[in-house]
């Protein structure tokens, strides 16, 4: 890439002409280039882009007629976005742009949410959207590095309040390209899930023990979109191993939680990457605080982590349930799969005593494992805590041994 960063501005130049041409002239203004692309579909911009909507229809496998003659302004978008995301693809691949902003009402984020997910980790790719934040979004649908920005008054036409956004937007996306240090893969990457320290420890002695056998070790924090952000590059194949830990984001998606998406727990599975997986916080269900609490959770133990985030306990049928599509979920792996099942409990508020402890349901959980367990997946049961260090021995035994056996890519050869 060159000193000079060209970003890729996309949107419909026939409703968003006066905007998209603003938020053009801002990036020139501060030294960078601008790659255009039109999706719209009925009209036409002021001036030529650089991809034009016929180009973006054929990429997408049809074209400008078919859309219009559909009649289903749904339809007609899904062509864009499936064109959309086809050429900015391509115009990354080659080289051509280190950036893409996204400019839209709902219409224009649905696609930019397909552009966005098409393009690697690392493209700066900012979405500046009338529904930015808006829990219209759907999870599994999200870049793992996307960024949204709030278009405040920009429903129809240029005035001062939408400039402000349009503006921070602009300098946003070409600082970024300029700023990025996109993932270089020198090391290989390990992918692990958890969450904060109060909750599940396992990371902090993991973390530098995998680095210390020369691999590079990336965590995501579960709390619906972080699991995302694992899927989507577990769907890219971008881990060596995964350490899925906390995949409680199965629990929030089967009983109406933060959701990850429904395939949370199965791309590693389907790309090959070998998987040693853990039920952390599986007897929980995170909802939102600061919202009613579903009735069917009313009578359940609850905590409050803090104004954001209140977790709900499982019942021994719910997690039963949990366990089952677990085992679902890993029959389908195409790599080894090693389960960690610590029968003493899965997160620090479920410990003897603990506020959250509940034998009866702990016992039903490991059970269904115990019984549903596949036969492409090596069960562990540890007689121990997910926070005791029986458990990361036993984790760093099986990894040791898939480096050693080359089902892992050695990070540091011959120095474990």
């Amino acid at each position: 890439m060159s000193d000079l960063k060209t970003i890729l501005v996309v949107g419909t130049y026939d409703t968003k002409d006066d905007e998209l041409h603003y938020l053009s002239d801002v990036i020139c203004g501060q030294g960078g280039a601008v790659f255009s692309m039109d999706v719209s579909v009925l009209g036409n911009p002021s001036r030529p882009t650089d991809v034009s909507k016929h180009d973006v229809a054929k990429a997408g496998g049809s074209s400008i007629q078919t859309a219009i003659d559909s009649g289903d302004e749904n339809v007609a978008m899904q062509i864009m976005a499936k064109g959309a995301a086809a050429k900015a693809r391509a115009l990354s691949d080659a080289g051509r742009i280190d950036g893409v902003i996204v400019l839209g009402g709902s219409m224009g984020t649905d696609l930019a949410l397909d552009l966005c997910a098409a393009l690697p980790v690392g493209v700066p790719k900012y979405v500046v959207s009338t529904v930015a934040f808006s829990p219209i979004m759907p999870p599994d649908r999200m870049a793992a590095d996307i960024q949204m920005i709030l278009w405040a008054g920009g429903l129809y036409g240029l005035n001062s309040v939408c400039k402000a956004s349009l503006s921070q937007a602009a300098g946003a996306v070409l600082g970024a390209a300029r700023a990025v240090e996109a993932p270089t893969r020198q090391r290989p990457l390990i992918g692990m899930t958890s969450f904060g320290k109060t909750v599940l420890r396992y990371m902090v002695t993991l973390k530098p023990a995998l680095e210390a056998r020369g691999f590079e070790v990336a965590v995501f924090h579960a709390t619906g979109m972080g699991g995302r952000a694992f899927e989507a590059l577990a769907a890219e194949g971008a881990f060596a191993c995964v350490f899925d830990f906390a995949p409680q984001e199965v629990s929030n998606h089967l009983f109406g939680g933060l959701s990850a998406g429904a395939d949370r727990m199965t791309n590693a599975g389907l790309t090959g990457t070998p998987q040693i997986v853990a039920p952390g916080c599986y007897d929980l269900v995170d909802l939102v605080g600061w919202q009613p609490i579903p009735a069917h959770f009313a009578d359940r133990p609850l905590h409050a982590h803090n104004r954001l985030l209140t977790s709900a306990v499982l019942n021994s049928d719910e997690r039963r349930l949990v366990a089952c599509t677990m085992c679902d979920k890993l029959e389908t792996a195409a790599a080894p799969v090693a389960f960690l099942l610590p029968t003493q409990g899965g997160n620090e508020w479920d410990r003897p005593g603990a506020e959250l402890h509940d034998a009866k349901g702990l016992a039903a959980f490991c059970d269904e494992i115990t019984v549903k367990c596949p036969a492409n997946v090596d069960l562990s049961v540890l007689d121990c805590h997910i926070n005791d260090a029986e458990f990361c021995d036993r984790a760093l035994e099986i990894f040791d041994a898939w480096v050693a056996t080359g089902t892992v890519k050695s990070g540091k050869p011959n120095q474990l």
